[in-house]
């Protein structure tokens, strides 16, 4: 991996730039003031708990959310201004489940694929390969009602490509699934960064997954961020054997602590709230 320093000096090295990026719902501060970047084909972690902000972050990213202040660039354009280029950058695999379960497999990435404009002839080159490249070929003509929570994950990862996206956002996406199906989706999210080059910023609370499958890992907690870097650089910084410790060590708690404060309950209200204002 190359010196984080280097990539700074450097703008294009960078596909998001966050500069002192914030969020409020009346009194309660989602996100505190995080500034970040996350570098062209890196796997890329935001680690914490449940309510730390990590969705809120990705949503005005994805221009889903308007910040209440900061600045924003994803693959060189503003999310505030201009939505559609940022919209074309990316696809997304969001927390809860957005498929449609009466549409078979072939027919949720058909459908996504007109609402993306891609052409007719292109749909038809890219759904079989997306669909193979997950698994799902031989399901293409299922009703998605009839999959499992690890295979709706894969074809929720295959319709978020089907526009050549440039950056694949998962938020949680591993949520509910047992560990072998875990273990299955990520195999597929780091053959995609290796074949294709995307770049992958991923949400997740466990401890595990951060450490194993991203390069880069930013710690948030309380909507701010505490530390940042590869898994070993964190534990150097902290002096811990594990990243676990260090996430201790850095936040004053273990991540296993999911009993929320009253202050991330309303949090994370507010990251429901601010959802349903702009689509």
């Amino acid at each position: 991996m190359s010196d984080p320093g280097a990539a700074d000096t450097v703008a294009s090295a960078d596909i998001i730039e966050v500069a002192d990026l914030t969020k409020t719902y009346g009194a309660v501060l989602a996100v505190d003031h995080v500034s970040f970047h996350v570098r062209r084909g890196e796997i890329f972690a935001f680690l914490g708990p449940n309510g730390a902000g990590k969705s809120t972050t990705i949503k005005m990213l994805t221009t889903l959310l308007r910040p209440t202040s900061g600045h924003m660039r994803v693959d060189g354009h503003d999310p505030l201004t201009e939505p559609n280029a940022v919209r074309r950058s990316f696809g997304i695999v969001f927390q809860d489940p957005s498929l449609d379960s009466e549409l078979t497999a072939w027919e949720n990435l058909d459908f996504h694929g007109v609402l993306y404009h891609v052409p007719r002839a292109t749909r038809r080159q890219r759904i079989p390969e997306l669909l193979r490249f997950v698994g799902l070929w031989e399901r293409r003509d299922d009703q998605v009602k009839q999959f499992s929570g690890g295979m709706k994950r894969r074809l929720e990862i295959a319709r978020g490509l089907l526009h050549h996206p440039r950056i694949l956002y998962l938020d949680e996406p591993t949520l509910g699934l047992d560990p072998q199906t875990r273990n299955q989706l990520w195999e597929h999210v780091r053959e995609l960064n290796r074949s294709e080059g995307i770049t992958v910023f991923f949400t997740t609370h466990y401890i595990e997954e951060a450490e194993k499958v991203a390069q880069r890992v930013t710690i948030i907690d309380h909507g701010r961020i505490v530390a940042t870097g590869t898994p070993e650089q964190l534990k150097y910084q902290a002096a811990a054997p594990t990243l676990e410790e260090a996430f201790l060590h850095f936040t004053g708690r273990t991540i296993r602590e999911e009993e929320a404060s009253a202050t991330d309950r309303l949090r994370m209200q507010g990251r429901m709230w601010g959802a349903g204002r702009r689509r």
